[in-house]
């Protein structure tokens, strides 16, 4: 290479560099001669936007140093090394050493086109772990390894006819654009899957829990018949468990060829097996350092004398140990189940060789994701505390707890190790917050009411304190009404709650004609709740209720007889006492678990009118599989009269229908009706008799909660099929006697969807009634906001 007058000494590659750096006669002007030399300065050109101190960094010649061939080989190589440079060359200008580089370029964009079944925020992931992402160094060579592993991946979802082509287009400034096309082409369908070598299972049996299967009818909604390499693992590893849980140990899959059509859209799959023998267990045993006592320990052996070997027993039993030494405070308590066969015909001895590490306790409690709840509504719900040590049981407990506020969509808890410790651990709770309250409003006209107003809102979680209020008000030409309560579920420490509530509405009979009856009613009330075990809370509290009933334009005749005898005004103090027990795994939109629940109230002595009401209500879910699962509802009422005084008074009595109820009959339409009494100076004509409820209430629902086809995986949305059942009855009065009859309960099924949004708990149900009498008030939708499900 020329530099004006001054001849220099230049590198090109490693064969250059042995050649030019033979010893060779120079001119004087270069000042120079054969290696080695002492290099005075060093002189880097050819660079662009890599800064020189990152030359010299790498560098291993530095000024005063004194160099040989061996010394120029390695610098070329430690420069080549980098991946900055696609050309470098050392010269010798006297007794400068002269680097001259041609940079890579750098990647300014990269277009992806045509990808659909890889999202492409995941496809970028990729090209940036692998050196391709806007303003790294472009390297060719790794551009055509991605382009590969692309193409595998694509193979690996059956995809055999996808193409990647790719395109570096040149920019100024030592620049490049890569436009990547992407042709995913079509998953082959799987044509058959078979098992050769099987003799104790069939095809059937053993294809049954495979995710893949040859093409059906229903393969274009389930998609079960695109072969993918990551399902076929999958399958063939529970095919493998398959058959270790019945006790075939020495069971081996020999091998597995997938072949593909040569038109690349069918593939067939054989699976050759080797089952051996099936074995029995001989003996059980425990080893290692038992730090629990073994008569604590032995129960939890699942894997029984005698039994078929089971590699799932052995699975649960070790996880049942771990977690029994995980109360002790080995939370990375170590047990490995080893079966090893006895020589005395088709057994096993399995021994179960526990390492319990060392104890370790709770450094820290911890909570992410809680942007609107306070840490303190979280730290009172722990059961695992701080410098005790690390209980697994607790530590569970504690997230159940959170789960089951109702706050959170979903709780994770992970137990870290303190770094550079030994015995100390960091539990971390995330959460993921959900709404948890409603809010609601409605304006609107009617003939008999005018103009309404209404408004609602309900929080459970107060400004992030855990307390739930509530207030509403509607207004209207004829009706005023108005409530707030209030709820606090830690108003001491030790977790006593406390609640209290106002409430008032009346209604002017000057403005409008009211065909049957209404009340004016007034009162507060103040409820206590401490909790009696970790799943059980007895409550008990006290209610003023002051109703006064008004006549319309014509009344029911068992409700005019009990006015008549009565008086229209009453004042009642009341007792009430509740028990409630659920393990709920949730707060809303539960799917595991048990909840039950006792009413006892009672206007006690001192009231206008004695009355007692007990009810009893609960749910519980029986999960079919892990998205598919069975509920069951319950709930019966009973009121009566004391003392002096039969029967329940009417406006305490139970309704049933709609939504929560009998969903497929409107709300509080069904049981007994009275005739309408007719007043003379009315000019209303005289309608069908109402629904005036009953002192005794029947329900039963059964319902099949199922995914949701578009949004299978949320927690925020259920889907369900239902079959609803029950009436209310009155076994008191006389006039409207109608006793408990099973004939006469009413029952519908239907679908529903309910959906927690973010303002309020939405459900939606269409139902038909099965068996509604003539004079029923049916209704096919049904629709609520603001429900707590």
């Amino acid at each position: 290479m020329n530099f004006g007058n001054t001849t220099k000494t230049l590198l090109s590659g490693a064969l250059a560099l042995v050649l030019i750096f033979s010893p060779v006669t120079v001119g004087a002007q270069s000042g120079g001669g054969a290696l080695p030399f002492q290099v005075r300065d060093i002189r880097v050109e050819g660079l662009q936007r890599i800064p020189v101190e990152r030359v010299y960094a790498e560098l291993p010649i530095q000024p005063g140093d004194t160099v040989n061939r061996n010394d120029v080989v390695q610098a070329v190589k430690r420069l080549f090394a980098t991946g900055d440079y696609e050309d470098v060359q050392l010269g010798r200008d006297g007794d400068e050493l002269v680097v001259v580089v041609a940079e890579r370029p750098s990647i300014a964009r990269i277009d992806l086109d045509g990808n659909k079944q890889i999202e492409e925020e995941d496809l970028r992931q990729g090209l940036t772990q692998a050196g391709l992402a806007e303003g790294e160094v472009f390297q060719r060579s790794t551009l055509e390894a991605i382009s590969g592993e692309l193409e595998r991946q694509y193979i690996a979802q059956g995809r055999y006819g996808a193409d990647i082509s790719t395109e570096v287009v040149p920019l100024p400034r030592n620049r490049v654009a890569l436009d990547i096309q992407i042709y995913e082409g079509k998953a082959a369908r799987i044509s058959d899957i078979n098992v050769v070598g099987n003799t104790v299972f069939s095809d059937e049996e053993l294809l049954e829990d495979f995710e893949l299967s040859s093409s059906h009818f229903w393969s274009f909604i389930k998609g079960d018949d695109k072969y993918s390499r990551q399902r076929l693992a999958g399958d063939l590893e529970r095919l493998r468990s398959y058959y270790l849980d019945r006790g075939y140990i020495n069971f081996s899959i020999e091998s597995t060829q997938v072949s593909v059509t040569p038109d690349r859209e069918r593939v067939l799959i054989t699976v050759n097996v080797a089952e051996g023998d099936q074995f029995r267990v001989n003996d059980v045993k425990l080893s290692g350092d038992l730090v629990v006592d073994e008569s604590e320990l032995t129960p939890l052996l699942v894997l029984q004398e005698g039994q078929v070997f089971s590699q799932q027993l052995v699975t649960y039993t070790s996880d049942l140990i771990k977690r029994r030494l995980g109360n002790e405070g080995y939370t990375f308590a170590e047990v490995r189940g080893v079966e090893q066969e006895t020589g005395d015909g088709n057994t096993v001895d399995v021994t179960f060789f526990v390492d319990p590490g060392r104890r370790v306790y709770v450094r820290r409690l911890s909570f992410v994701g809680n942007a609107k709840t306070e840490d303190e509504v979280l730290r009172r719900e722990m059961r695992q505390f701080e410098d005790a040590p690390a209980n697994t049981s607790l530590i569970d407990l504690s997230r159940e707890r959170l789960q089951r506020l109702g706050y959170f969509s979903s709780v994770q808890a992970d137990t870290e190790r303190v770094p550079d410790s030994e015995d100390l651990v960091d539990v971390e709770y995330e959460v993921e917050e959900q709404p948890s309250g409603s809010i609601g409003a409605n304006v609107g006209y009617s003939d008999a009411s005018g103009a309404i107003f209404g408004a609602n809102v309900s929080q459970n979680n107060f400004r992030g304190t855990g307390n739930r209020v509530s207030f509403s008000l509607s207004r209207s030409a004829i009706r005023d009404s108005y409530s707030f309560s209030h709820y606090n579920p830690y108003y001491t420490l030790d977790g006593v709650s406390r609640g209290f509530s106002l409430f008032h509405s009346e209604i002017d009979f000057d403005e409008t004609r009211i065909s049957s009856y209404a009340a004016d009613r007034s009162g507060g009330s103040v409820t206590f709740g401490y909790p009696i075990s970790e799943y059980s809370r007895l409550s008990f509290g006290g209610t003023f209720e002051r109703t006064d009933v008004q006549s319309g334009d014509y009344i029911a005749v068992a409700i005019d007889d009990f006015l008549q005898r009565e008086g229209e005004e009453f004042d009642e103090f009341k007792f009430n006492a509740s028990l409630r027990t659920s393990t709920l795994n949730r707060g809303i939109l539960p799917d595991r678990g048990w909840a039950s629940t006792f009413n006892l109230e009672a206007a006690v002595p001192g009231s206008d009118y004695l009355f007692y009401k007990a009810s009893w209500d609960g749910e519980k879910y029986f999960p079919i599989t892990r998205n598919w699962t069975l509920r069951a509802r319950g709930e019966v009422g009973y009121g009566d009269g004391y003392g002096d005084d039969n029967g329940l008074p009417f406006f305490e009595n139970y309704y049933s229908g709609g939504i929560g109820s009998v969903r497929g009959f409107e709300s509080r339409s069904l049981g007994p009706r009275s005739p309408a009494l007719f007043y003379a100076d009315s000019s209303v004509a005289d309608p069908d008799p109402d629904p005036i409820g009953g002192n005794l209430l029947t329900e039963a629902s059964i319902e099949l909660i199922f995914p949701t086809p578009f949004a299978p995986e949320s927690r925020s949305i259920r889907t369900f099929l239902f079959v609803d059942a029950g009436n209310v009855f009155e076994t008191r009065q006389q006039d409207i006697m109608q006793d408990f009859d099973a004939t006469e309960l009413r029952s519908s099924v239907g679908i529903g969807l309910s959906w927690l949004t973010a303002i309020g708990p939405l459900s939606f149900n269409l139902a038909t009634p099965i068996n509604d009498e003539s004079g029923d008030d049916t209704e096919v939708f049904q629709f609520s906001l603001g429900q707590t499900f």
